[in-house]
């Protein structure tokens, strides 16, 4: 049986824009309602697409890749690509439209730069009170016959995704 409350609380992507991201110079993305599938050929920039997506939640994204990792790093002969990148998305939600953006440039270290709205906002914690995903990848295959240590960070990411405020219990 659905959960109402779940329900209520999913949102759906309707625009995404990438710049300077791995593979993509630039992307421009408006997927349909419904269920999207990512085909292509080996290279083409589909797990690039998921990662940019994944950054748009609390964490460190599938890859689990330092921000400066993340840069665009076009070929040898071309011009040398910016040391930065973004993200933004604009989902719909039950509750209106929802504009999350997430960037990140060289004199930043390690922070990402957050806006929500439009607006300014403090990282990891404005993301979790908008935004949560949980996903499995092929490199997870073994999470639940290897070291507890992988599952507890599967179970607290999982978790995190209906509870917020469960990142500031494991902080204490």
């Amino acid at each position: 049986m659905p959960n109402p409350a779940a329900e209520a609380e999913r949102l759906a992507i309707s625009r995404v824009t990438l710049s300077n991201f791995r593979c993509y110079d630039t992307l421009r993305l408006h997927p349909g309602a419904g269920l999207v599938i990512l085909t292509g050929a080996n290279g083409a920039g589909k797990t690039n697409l998921l990662e940019a997506l994944s950054l748009l939640s609390p964490g460190r994204g599938l890859r689990g890749a330092r921000l400066a990792e993340i840069s665009r790093h076009p070929d040898a002969s071309a011009q040398p690509a910016p040391a930065e990148w973004a993200v933004a998305a604009e989902f719909a939600s039950p509750h209106g439209a929802l504009s999350v953006g997430v960037g990140w440039a060289e004199a930043d270290g390690e922070r990402r730069a957050v806006r929500i709205n439009g607006t300014a906002a403090s990282g990891q914690t404005a993301l979790s009170e908008h935004v949560s995903m949980v996903w499995l990848t092929p490199a997870m295959d073994r999470l639940f016959v290897e070291s507890p240590s992988g599952r507890r960070r599967f179970l607290d990411r999982l978790v995190f995704a209906f509870d917020p405020a469960h990142a500031g219990r494991l902080q204490a």
